[in-house]
């Protein structure tokens, strides 16, 4: 009996490591410390992190799913780079999910999701102003997760969280190609504006230019970019498949 609870108890504590180890690369990916196309050494992140290999192999394969890292063959795991069709297809997404979750909430529009929506914009803005853009990515994120939440449809909230990792390689994108960046918090107002309307067509233009807008930006944005293919053969200072 006893050691049916030891086993649990062991795989919680790595599992809980792997997800910290995730989260560090993934904020040193939005942060650009690791540059698009960038080749992962597992024996540096280790050695950084104070961490054994293998939990450091385990947030790379799960980055890979969530979409921040590749994986080549014999080679390691890369920092994703997207190119033009990748970043229409997510946004193309982002809009499906977005515009039909706005279309629920003018419907469902309570003074508390006004007062949350609100005092998100507000912190949006705060966090615009500051020189921390990972802070500015996550809570853009969170004013259109609390969209969703207020939609009233938790599958629909799922899907966004899943393509939210991606998202957050694009709204990256966005703070270096936007001319004034503080701009994209103070946008948020218009779909504020469009709620208080009551219309659900109002809601649907609002929410078709502000994504359409961020579309605009990353993919005029984004030339032509390596992946770190001129890299020759992988060995044991890289994360293998």
């Amino acid at each position: 009996m006893a050691s049916s609870t030891v086993a649990p108890r062991a795989f919680i504590q790595q599992q809980n490591l792997v997800e910290q180890v995730a989260d560090y690369l993934t904020q040193a990916i939005i942060s650009q410390h690791f540059l698009p196309g960038e080749r992962l050494s597992e024996v540096q992140l280790s050695r950084d992190l104070g961490v054994s290999r293998a939990p450091v192999r385990e947030a790379a394969r799960l980055l890979e799913s969530r979409g921040l890292l590749i994986s080549k063959p014999r080679r390691g795991f890369f920092v994703r780079a997207l190119n033009a069709v990748e970043l229409e297809d997510v946004f193309d997404l982002r809009l499906c999910l977005e515009r039909h979750a706005f279309h629920r909430l003018v419907e469902r529009y309570t003074p508390e999701a006004k007062r949350a929506l609100a005092q998100q914009v507000e912190v949006l803005c705060e966090a615009a102003e500051s020189n921390d853009g990972t802070r500015r990515i996550e809570e853009d994120l969170q004013f259109h997760r609390l969209m969703l939440h207020y939609g009233g449809n938790e599958r629909l909230l799922r899907a966004f969280d899943d393509l939210s990792h991606e998202l957050r390689l694009c709204i990256t994108l966005i703070t270096k190609t936007h001319e004034a960046p503080e701009t994209i918090a103070t946008s948020h107002y218009k779909l504020l504006d469009a709620l208080d309307s009551g219309s659900t067509d109002a809601c649907r233009e609002a929410i078709d230019y502000h994504i359409g807008v961020a579309r605009k930006f990353v993919v005029k944005g984004v030339g032509e970019t390596g992946d770190g293919s001129d890299e020759e053969s992988a060995d044991e200072d890289v994360l293998p498949r």
